[in-house]
């Protein structure tokens, strides 16, 4: 591996602060105490500092030489709002709120690479490093767009960062093409009339139009969206009548769930075909339906020349250890807003065996400390290849 230099004390100081910031999460848009943390420590390096940018956003502007490009580097830094159950000294500290995804992780190491490259300043160019709020379903990356951050920062590309597990430490996986899907949320609102469980035929029955509803709802996915192309409809909450009045047919029936896909193709027939299954649903059993569908995140698809370029700078530091063979997710990541508006990269990153099988959004998960030195390293060796002075 061709790592960076960064010696025991600097080693040392990322991996305090990473479990310091995993002692310490915070939900998205409440990142106020991280921010202060990531706004000292690059002002401390002699970067130039904006605040606000997604109301807890911050961006570090780092210039060197007069090389005429930019780029910009994402790291996020919010919690999920979930207990920690693993006992290790630096657990969370705020119960019901924990580092689950190692966003405490990537923001330890893009702040290393920002510190290391002030040092080195071995390149030619501009870098912002943009370190985003509320990535877990709250919308920060599209804050920060809206308020206009390609406008202040303008930037050539933009690339992404997220742990792995499964991958070694030393090991990275680089892919163009999708990484994640679009991440939409949907609401169907069966409305009947609601009477004695004795008496169906005297009201409108929504709980059973409901029970065809949620049975016909993998149809979608198995007989109308080209099995070629990648896709989920799951429903995930179901809200109807009260187990203390099991002889009442309720007046209504909610139901809420997740939908995923590649392509916006997809995406929008997903959002089409749900309403008319609903739709369909409702007028067969003589009842009403409301629907909504709530676009929410789009997919991350990889620029393919940004792809290439973030290949060659994590084959610099890993070797025949990166991967360009690697499945996507169906998890969603509002980095997607930055690579819309800018070519942009995603990059999977080793987070060592999940421990007990604990994987994102596990209440044991950890970030992986020892990914700190290939993390760093990968940053600070994209930013030299793309700002060659």
């Amino acid at each position: 591996m061709s790592l960076v230099d960064l010696d025991r004390d600097e080693l040392e100081f990322l991996r305090n602060l990473r479990r310091d910031l995993h002692a310490h999460p915070e939900l998205g848009f409440e990142e106020t105490r991280t921010s202060e943390i990531v706004a000292s420590i690059l002002s401390d390096a002699g970067l130039e500092v904006h605040r606000g940018l997604g109301q807890t956003g911050v961006v570090g502007t780092l210039r060197v030489g007069n090389g005429p490009r930019a780029i910009g580097l994402r790291a996020d830094m919010d919690a999920l709002a979930m207990p920690e159950t693993a006992e290790r000294p630096y657990r969370s500290r705020h119960p019901g709120k924990m580092h689950a995804c190692g966003h405490d992780g990537h923001t330890t190491l893009l702040l290393g690479a920002a510190r290391h490259l002030a040092r080195t300043q071995r390149f030619s160019g501009t870098v912002h490093f943009i370190f985003q709020p509320a990535e877990e379903g709250r919308g920060g990356a599209r804050k920060m767009v809206e308020d206009g951050l390609f406008s202040l920062f303008p930037c050539d590309a933009v690339f992404g960062l997220h742990n792995m597990p499964g991958l070694a430490t030393d090991e990275m996986a680089v892919v163009a093409g999708p990484q994640l899907a679009s991440s939409d949320s949907w609401f169907v609102n069966f409305k009947g009339t609601g009477t004695h469980g004795a008496k169906p035929h005297l009201g409108k029955d929504p709980i059973t139009a409901a029970g065809y509803f949620l049975t016909s709802l993998q149809t979608i996915v198995g007989r109308v969206v080209d099995p070629l192309e990648p896709a989920v409809v799951s429903a995930c909450s179901v809200q109807a009548g009260d187990p203390k009045a099991l002889n009442v047919i309720p007046d209504s029936v909610h139901i809420g769930g997740t939908a995923r896909a590649y392509s916006a193709f997809v995406r929008a027939q997903l959002e089409t075909e749900i309403e008319r299954l609903a739709r369909g649903v409702a007028h067969m059993f003589g009842i009403d339906v409301e629907y909504e569908f709530r676009r929410r995140i789009p997919p991350v698809v990889n620029d393919r020349t940004m792809t290439e370029r973030a290949f060659q700078a994590a084959q610099a530091v890993c070797g025949a250890k990166v991967l360009k063979d690697f499945p996507p997710s169906t998890a969603g990541d509002d980095f997607a807003f930055f690579a819309e508006a800018v070519p942009g990269a995603y990059v999977w990153l080793g987070n060592g065996s999940a421990i007990d099988g604990a994987l994102h959004h596990n209440t044991a998960y950890d970030f992986n400390d020892d990914a700190i030195p290939t993390g760093v390293s990968f940053w600070v060796r994209l930013v030299e290849q793309e700002l060659s002075s």
